[in-house]
């Protein structure tokens, strides 16, 4: 099929979008990506982040939650499908570079620390080494997920291929190691602890959940052809495929999104034909939820005021009593917390109606694709959502939608 013309409206939309990701969002001196932006100054977008002072004593929290060094391996994840999607739309060979830089972050992310196939949140620019010790099953599964896309895709040079299945492997090998009834099927911290928080555990979890484990081993074991993967793989697939059959009415979009990645990956990989078709039953339920979400959230946008959505984060050194909290210390952003959420729901719910038969995105649907990018102000957007809004652009300009 002829790729359709693109829409002139919105081209120069996505493409002040990607400025502003480029620009504003990502981080040079480490290579990933930050979580929001509390100025729209140049060179000041980012300062709240932490100080490598601050990482090294875990300050606020083990994991950086609300520090701007949250979502890194998500985010980079994510962009390298967005890489992957662009060059095939585009061919354009300026996108390998920038494929090889998100890599090294994410590379970065799984090697700095020393600890073999921990998958850190993000790395402190300011000494390039210092990372949070508590990841999450989250972070994993956008990390996974995104380079197992970039091997496929003709963006990676036989190098990069091989430096990727090193990476895979040693994810796959710490599954392996810690993730057992002992542990309660928790991968643990960088310390080797157990995650407190249960954001760790890779098996008896929610619907949503049950196939991260299963497409960790088989990406590596696509990636690797090493039989230990395939068994593990094989162990958990169909179990994990009847979990997920009910991942409840009211997930978040991100929740939606990580259960389509991880089934994604399971339902081209899987060889049996049955079980492949009660995949690709549950992905087209998952496709279900996010169109209600998507509806949902762009109603919630179409409330909010210009100034509203033009709202920038705190420095959460600044946002008063968090320390007072009881439990877990995260510092809450207020009002900004709803206005970063709506807008990375926004792309994250119209990414996933476009993960399985995109062509049966409905013509209202495309509308409303189209007018949530047409009436975005990405020039005063301070939220890491920008990302998807990207990506599921170009997962439709892939599959020749939004011509018009």
């Amino acid at each position: 099929m002829t790729a359709a013309a693109p829409n002139a409206e919105l081209v120069k939309q996505t493409d002040q979008a990607w400025e502003v990701t480029w620009n504003r969002f990502y981080l040079p001196k480490v290579q990933t990506f930050g979580d929001y932006l509390s100025s729209y100054e140049k060179g000041k977008e980012q300062a709240h982040l932490p100080t490598a002072e601050e990482v090294k004593k875990q300050y606020p929290n083990p994991c950086g939650y609300s520090t701007g060094m949250e979502d890194g391996a998500i985010l980079g994840g994510a962009m390298l499908s967005v890489l992957c999607d662009r060059f095939a739309v585009t061919g354009d060979e300026g996108l390998l570079e920038k494929a090889a830089g998100v890599f090294a972050g994410l590379r970065r992310c799984a090697t700095v620390h020393g600890v073999r196939g921990f998958v850190a949140r993000n790395v402190c620019p300011e000494d390039g080494r210092s990372v949070y010790i508590n990841s999450s099953r989250d972070q994993v599964t956008h990390f996974v997920h995104g380079l197992w896309q970039y091997y496929r895709s003709p963006l990676a040079d036989e190098t990069t291929k091989k430096d990727i299945r090193v990476v895979l492997a040693d994810v796959a090998e710490r599954m392996l190691a810690f993730v057992t009834p002992e542990n309660d099927f928790d991968f643990c911290r960088a310390d080797g602890t157990r995650c407190p928080l249960g954001i760790c555990r890779m098996w008896n979890v929610q619907p949503h959940e049950a196939a991260r484990l299963p497409m960790i081993y088989a990406t590596a074991w696509d990636v690797t052809r090493e039989e230990r993967y395939r068994e593990a793989w094989r162990r958990y697939a169909a179990d994990a495929i009847a979990q997920s059959a009910a991942p409840g009415e009211n997930k978040p979009a991100y929740a939606l999104l990580q259960m389509q990645c991880s089934l994604e990956v399971l339902h081209e990989l899987e060889p049996d034909a049955a079980l492949k078709a009660t995949i690709h039953e549950r992905m087209m339920h998952v496709r279900e939820l996010a169109a209600k979400r998507f509806d949902s959230v762009r109603a919630q946008i179409a409330k909010k005021s210009a100034e509203e959505m033009r709202m920038t984060g705190p420095d959460w050194r600044k946002v008063p009593e968090w320390r007072n909290q009881k439990g877990y210390p995260n510092p809450q952003w207020g009002p900004f917390r709803e206005i970063w959420h709506i807008t990375r729901e926004a792309g994250e719910s119209g990414l996933i109606l476009l993960m399985v038969e995109p062509g049966a995105l409905s013509e209202a649907q495309q509308t409303a694709l189209a007018g949530l990018i047409r009436e975005f102000d990405y020039a005063h957007n301070s939220s890491c959502g920008v990302i998807y809004h990207l990506a599921a652009y170009w997962k439709a300009r892939r599959n020749h939608l939004l011509a018009n």
